[in-house]
């Protein structure tokens, strides 16, 4: 009889049977993904990376999962010329759209400026701050 088991440590090989799973299951209902990272770096005078964008492309899409610019360069522009990269990296991969979500107002804005559109929000997400998804078209 199966059970069920609460864990906040699962191992590398639970978290594993359960992402091959879906995977799997995903695969059988509407192809393969094509899942492959996708990665902006800015890189400071010595090469040391001290922000950027990590994401990935699947399905024809790019999801930014992560965007980070650094204090000292925020406002020149950065987040704009990281995601034109990674759009353009996406659009090489064959990708048709984008979409990222934030919960920080700025970010939210520097997304419209890029073309992104809201389709979705889950309010008082932290606190008072509203949760927004935004896509774009590639």
């Amino acid at each position: 009889m199966a059970t069920i088991d609460l864990t906040a440590a699962p191992s590398p090989d639970e978290l594993a049977i359960i992402s091959e799973g879906l995977t799997s299951f995903n695969q059988m209902e509407v192809g393969p993904s094509d899942r492959q990272t996708l990665t902006v770096l800015i890189r400071d005078e010595s090469g040391r990376a001290i922000g950027g964008l990590s994401g990935y492309t699947a399905w024809g899409w790019l999801f930014t999962q992560l965007l980070f610019i650094p204090a000292s360069l925020q406002g020149q522009g950065w987040a704009g010329r990281i995601l034109t990269q990674a759009e353009d990296e996406a659009r090489r991969r064959g990708c048709h759209g984008a979409w990222i979500d934030t919960f920080n107002p700025n970010a939210r804005k520097v997304y419209m400026r890029q073309g992104y559109e809201v389709f979705g929000e889950l309010p008082s997400f932290v606190t008072d701050r509203t949760r927004t998804f935004l896509k774009k078209a590639l």
